[in-house]
């Protein structure tokens, strides 16, 4: 477990950017995606997390949530890995909403990296040795707590 205090969006996509390179210099698991779950509350910056990541892989697209498409691809051009998913499971009440999507298949992808928004929506079997990312508010307004387990 490593705690990241982060006191700006700036601040938040570095923190990101530097678990990512950690992330991308590992080679994939030979079974099933790299799982990341990101927790916490509304406009704890769980997007902005996943817009420094994805930069960090050298994504160059905009990253935005995903809520109304649920599901985003994006080729990573930096690392060890092919595709970054960045999933927003908001307004999923489990695992079986977000199946026609192709969830499975995506999950079973050795090259894929899963960031999952919300992903405590969609607990299940096909989640377990996910790792987490929780993103808390602080006392001020531009303030985070940013905790990872398993990274």
């Amino acid at each position: 477990m490593a705690v990241f205090k982060s006191h700006s969006p700036s601040e938040t996509k570095q923190i990101a950017a530097a678990i990512a390179a950690k992330v991308a210099n590992t080679h994939p698991k030979k079974t099933g995606a790299l799982i990341i779950t990101l927790n916490g509350d509304l406009g704890a910056g769980k997007t902005t997390f996943t817009q420094g990541f994805a930069k960090e892989l050298g994504i160059s697209r905009n990253i935005t949530s995903p809520t109304f498409v649920i599901m985003k691809r994006h080729i990573v051009k930096k690392g060890a890995y092919s595709n970054l998913f960045h999933i927003d499971a908001y307004r999923m009440k489990n695992i079986t909403d977000i199946a026609p999507l192709g969830f499975e298949n995506v999950l079973k992808e050795p090259s894929n990296i899963v960031l999952i928004e919300w992903a405590e929506n969609i607990q299940g079997n096909m989640l377990r040795g996910a790792r987490a990312i929780s993103l808390a508010h602080g006392k001020h307004e531009t303030e985070r707590t940013i905790i990872t387990r398993g990274l």
